[in-house]
């Protein structure tokens, strides 16, 4: 027989803390393990559409203040990596990232959001383009929740220092990985 006591004071301690049934996720309808070329870059000798993927992320720590994501290529031949995508300052109350959002004419990221430089050279997302005949390249894209509705950026930061201000703010992140190989 089960003492009564004994599950008040279970039901006492639970009640005194927040309890989660998941972590915090992210997804994308528009991605499995492979780009596609609507996702691919226009440059580099690739010929995709180099339109950015749709992304959504949920149970996000309580306290968070701001997002922010990256695209970034572990496999490029660079010595380290490249940055595909950068997008920070999305406030805490968003939970996706439209397909098409890293395109700045389309307006598509929430007003307070800021796409900065990628290592193409320019703002809003690049497509993967790996080298012809180079094995497949892993891309990770993270959501970061951050501690802070802003990072004190602007769009000329570099990923390294977006990803530095991201890495001292961070409450928790959630990553995918998708390949690609051509």
């Amino acid at each position: 027989m089960i003492n009564k006591k004994i599950i008040t004071t279970i039901c006492l301690i639970l009640g005194s803390y927040q309890v989660f049934s998941q972590n915090f996720t992210l997804r994308s309808k528009d991605l499995a393990g492979q780009f596609t070329g609507k996702f691919m870059a226009s440059t580099f000798g690739c010929k995709g559409e180099n339109i950015s993927p749709e992304l959504t992320w949920s149970y996000a720590p309580s306290e968070t203040k701001s997002f922010a994501v990256t695209m970034y290529d572990l496999d490029a031949p660079t010595g380290s990596g490249w940055w595909h995508w950068v997008v920070f300052d999305i406030p805490a109350n968003v939970g996706e990232l439209k397909q098409g959002a890293g395109n700045l004419e389309k307006q598509l990221t929430p007003k307070e959001a800021i796409q900065s430089l990628t290592d193409f050279g320019t703002v809003g997302y690049g497509g993967p383009c790996p080298p012809e005949n180079d094995k497949p390249h892993s891309y990770m894209i993270t959501v970061y929740a951050l501690n802070k509705a802003n990072l004190g950026l602007d769009k000329n930061a570099s990923p390294a220092l977006v990803g530095f201000m991201a890495n001292q703010n961070i409450l928790a992140k959630a990553s995918i990985i998708v390949y690609s190989k051509r």
